[in-house]
């Protein structure tokens, strides 16, 4: 028995290459390039402008600062000088010596110093507080509430001076440091800054530590605030420099000149003629004591306050 024949395959023809597509550039592609690079050129150009500009106006607000500063190490001839001597020949410390012996400057140092570290403290924890409340809790009335607290910021700090003073006064707070502190002791500002910051927590973090067992005082404590520490930062600076430079309650809440805080002491001096006569070198002193612990607080803080004032709020 003879195989089957089987016919021979005719071998399929490969396709033909399909030819190159010729690219047509359009003259608006063609325009479109160098006005690219051309762009990027005058971004180069205009950033060295920018610097110029950014930092003449530093410049411009750090003058006063500066002059300040170096005025409090100047003698009298040099501050009498004319036309202005900037940088002193001769250093001396001989205005700060004086002022130390015409006012109770460590006692004054002290009270600002414990007014606004409890100012900023209460803060820290109040505000911190109801801004989670605010921001991850849900309860009846919390639209209301935090409408009332943007009602709050809208009102200026002087329109409370009276009830305040009437306030401490029915308490008999006036001449303590409970009268100092406790009208500050929350602000509008910080329970804002902290909520809008907190909206910021994933929730769903919040929801695994709830499975897990923890309460919420833990969330809050252990998870959040870590979390929130530039905003912590961030409020912790703003407030104590609001309450270290604080002039108008301390002046209206202390009669006591044993309980006035730095920048009250320093006025009062200022306006006394048988203390401050001839005592510009003495003021300037007084003011660069002033101004030191803030740049100090700020120059420590400065990461995460920056940190703080870019990412709060981005939710």
């Amino acid at each position: 028995m003879s195989a089957a024949h089987t016919p021979p395959r005719t071998p399929t023809p490969a396709p033909a290459p399909t030819p190159p597509t010729p690219t047509r550039t359009s003259a608006a592609t063609k325009v479109s390039a160098p006005a690219g690079r051309g762009g990027a050129r005058t971004e180069r150009l205009k950033r060295p402008g920018a610097y110029v500009l950014l930092s003449l106006g530093l410049l411009l607000m750090a003058t006063p600062f500066l002059w300040m500063a170096l005025s409090a190490f100047k003698t009298d001839r040099e501050l009498r000088a004319s036309p202005p001597v900037w940088i002193p020949t001769e250093w001396t410390l001989d205005h700060f010596t004086q002022l130390l012996d015409r006012l109770d400057l460590p006692l004054h140092f002290f009270n600002s110093v414990v007014v606004a570290v409890l100012v900023t403290v209460s803060n820290l924890v109040f505000c911190s507080m109801l801004g989670y409340a605010l921001a991850k809790l849900r309860f009846a009335g919390r639209n209301k509430v935090f409408a009332l607290v943007l009602g709050a910021l809208m009102v200026p700090g002087n329109l409370m001076l009276l009830p305040l003073f009437v306030l401490m006064s029915k308490l008999q707070l006036i001449d303590s440091y409970a009268g100092l502190v406790l009208p500050f002791a929350a602000g509008a500002f910080g329970v804002f800054l902290m909520r809008q910051f907190m909206l910021s927590v994933p929730d769903e973090l919040l929801e695994a530590a709830r499975l897990d067992g923890a309460g919420e005082w833990y969330i809050f404590w252990r998870i959040v605030m870590p979390l929130v520490k530039p905003a912590l930062a961030t409020l912790a600076i703003l407030t104590f420099l609001s309450s270290w430079n604080n002039f108008v309650w301390p002046l209206i809440a202390t009669n006591d000149p044993h309980k006035y805080t730095l920048p009250v002491a320093l006025a009062t001096f200022a306006t006394d003629p048988n203390q401050s006569a001839g005592s510009n070198g003495m003021l300037m002193a007084g003011s660069f004591l002033i101004v030191l612990p803030v740049l100090l607080v700020f120059l420590v803080l400065q990461r995460y306050f920056t940190q703080g004032i870019a990412t709060a709020g981005l939710k």
